[in-house]
């Protein structure tokens, strides 16, 4: 277990932590949370040793394995794959130990080791690799590609697949997910959940966190809470402390009553779609956390636009691309008031492509484009962040758009997004990813656009900060079209998804966790078709071959004991399946019960069971899809 000791912690003037006092147990999944400065990453930074406390202990177990991702890649000539099989240190000194043992020409010593490495499952180390590169979004023909060659975000998951190679007895990840798309975090979300050491996880995105952690770590006044659950259950938990504040409590009704009357606007529409039910779901959910955020420093919301076309863009059978070979054809799509549009597809596929070319700073290849007379684009891309002007303050940046604005009104519309007191007129350059990304939005809001283009927009940004673009988008009058790999953004500020694949653009029949099935299909079929390519090729080198008899009743012998062994894993998940169901069931009934909520405890007790059955049912019924997946293969 790893203990932190009435723990101090000061970085410069700031103090982090003053006497802390925690037990995080082996194998528990730890979410932290908190407000950007509060010391998550310092606490990161003292459990690997970079940091000392000022005072206090921190006691870690003897012979610990700790794995985080390196925030600096070397422009090294190194195969991308060998630079992921680094993160493996027991194999890569084993593969140095029997090169020496080699050139010595000891026998034994090489024998021991070829033990050892079998052992360690080194033969398969490979192709462990590039199973977690894939994971993570590279092609297979980038295996081999060298490190220097891929970009700044590539190199980053890198770095994060070479921390999931380490043979790791805890797991250190500060916001992993920035630079990975939907796809990638809905794969690196399966692979966490099956990690069997202990996890310290920092990140914003509250489904990744309600689908890995079960503990969760809030900082918050130089101190350390632990809440057991996922965020979710943390979010309830301190919203009934905050409630008991008066002004909080007030605060609350007032964002509960403005959520009420979002939920009343699309409650219709909600049956008509089941993208739209999935959206309702998530807006009564909003409800209850709306008290978890009253204390919250961002606090701004879109003007209504200056001009409001009835056609803002038509594309007809619009091609685009980077060269004259088109990454998207064919695109038919009307963008109006009022469109809430989120587009979802594999890496690759033309996501940012089509934002682009929406944002006119792509040209279509063929086809006509029509854009509306008085369209305002507010484009949010990752590169608009190096745009910045640095040696410039947030105040000057905003009046450069309007220098008519008085020096108070921007002031406190900047204060909206927390650049208070002298950040405000602090110059860009030192402020961090977070903070350079809060004012890209803020220049974007006060133009008033009437089309808002969000591409990863919620990247580096803190749980408060989306939380308060979740509202305003919900306010936002415009047309929306959005990328995004936080899915909760997705659910509560879209009502269309379009599908962007195979070269085409196209609406998309369901809901993300349909979105989730299909990818799981897609992979299905990429696999069976690289084996079928295998096998096919195979055939033809054995053409001339006679089968052995024998081989293939061993073969096939082993085949039914594999298949043997699979139908019975089968019967027992779905007996837990069953089990877990009635329980839930039983949960729920008492829950449906008004007298249960006069006994607080019991209550508190009846919503952590639920919790907990709800998380135990999803990886029950995950294990089910991959038995199943693995018969029907």
């Amino acid at each position: 277990m790893i203990t932190l000791r009435n723990l101090s912690l000061q970085r410069g003037l700031k103090l982090l932590f003053n006497q802390v006092n925690i037990t995080i147990n082996t194998g528990q999944k730890v979410g932290l949370i908190g407000a950007n400065g509060c010391g998550k990453s310092s606490l990161l930074a003292l459990l690997r040793g970079e940091l000392h406390s000022d005072e206090g202990d921190v006691d870690l177990p003897p012979q610990l394995t700790i794995a985080h991702v390196a925030q600096e890649t070397p422009a090294v000539s190194q195969p991308a794959i060998e630079y992921v099989l680094d993160g493996d240190q027991a194999l890569r000194d084993i593969d140095a130990a029997l090169v020496l043992a080699t050139q010595a020409g000891d026998g034994m010593r090489e024998a021991r080791l070829h033990a050892q490495f079998e052992a360690i499952d080194g033969y398969t180390a490979r192709a462990r690799a590039a199973q977690l590169m894939h994971g993570l979004g590279f092609a297979a023909s980038e295996d081999d590609k060298q490190v220097n060659a891929f970009s700044g975000g590539w190199r980053m998951r890198l770095n994060l697949a070479q921390a999931l190679m380490c043979r790791s007895d805890l797991l250190l990840l500060d916001e992993p997910t920035n630079h990975l798309d939907l796809d990638a975090v809905l794969w690196f979300e399966q692979w966490l959940r099956r990690y069997q050491g202990t996890l310290l996880l920092i990140s914003h995105d509250r489904d990744f966190l309600d689908n890995v952690v079960n503990i969760i770590a809030h900082i918050e006044h130089q101190s350390v809470n632990l809440y057991t659950g996922n965020y979710e259950f943390f979010e309830r938990q301190r919203a009934e402390k905050l409630a008991l504040q008066q002004a909080a409590y007030e605060k609350q009704q007032r964002e509960m009553a403005h959520m009420h009357a979002f939920v009343e606007r699309f409650r219709y529409k909600a049956t008509k779609a089941k993208q739209a039910q999935s959206r309702l779901k998530a807006l009564a959910r909003m409800e209850k956390i709306a008290a978890a955020h009253v204390d919250s420093p961002f606090h701004f919301g879109f003007e209504q636009p200056v001009q409001m076309p009835h056609q803002l863009i038509h594309l007809d059978k619009v091609s685009v691309g980077y060269t004259s070979i088109p990454v998207l054809e064919k695109i038919s799509l009307r963008i109006t008031p009022g469109l809430r549009l989120g587009l979802l597809g594999q890496n690759g596929a033309g996501k940012s492509t089509l934002i682009k070319l929406l944002a006119g700073q792509l040209e279509s290849l063929q086809g006509e484009c029509i854009w509306g007379e008085g369209l305002q684009i507010g484009y949010f891309a990752q590169h608009q962040l190096e745009q910045l002007r640095a040696d410039e303050s947030p105040l000057q940046h905003l009046q450069h758009l309007d220098a008519k604005a008085t020096e108070q009104s921007l002031r406190q519309f900047l204060g909206g997004f927390d650049f208070v007191g002298d950040m405000a007129v602090s110059p860009v350059a030192p402020f961090s990813g977070g903070e350079k990304a809060r004012l890209a939005l803020a220049l974007i809001v006060w133009q008033r656009p009437n089309v808002l283009l969000l591409d990863e927009p919620t990247n580096h940004l803190d749980l408060e900060m989306r939380h308060a673009l979740t509202l305003a988008l919900q306010d936002y009058s415009g047309a929306l079209v959005i990328v995004s790999h936080d899915r909760h953004l997705l659910r509560t500020t879209t009502e269309t998804l379009f599908l962007v694949a195979n070269g085409r653009v196209k609406v998309f029949d369901g809901d993300l966790a349909d979105y989730r099935q299909w990818l799981f299909d897609q992979r299905i079929e990429q696999r069976n078709a690289a084996f079928t390519g295998s096998q096919k090729k195979k055939g033809a080198n054995q053409a001339n071959q006679a089968e052995s008899r024998l081989e293939k009743k061993r073969l096939d012998a082993a085949q039914r004991e594999q298949r043997r062994s699979l139908q019975n894993r089968l019967k027992k998940i779905e007996a837990e399946l069953d089990k877990l169901t009635a329980e839930k069931s039983a949960v729920e009934a008492l829950l449906a019960d008004p007298s249960v909520y006069d006994d607080k405890k019991k209550l508190n007790e009846s919503i952590r069971q639920q919790a907990v059955l709800s998380k135990q049912l999803q990886e029950i019924e995950e294990n089910w899809l991959e038995v199943t997946e693995a018969l029907e293969a």
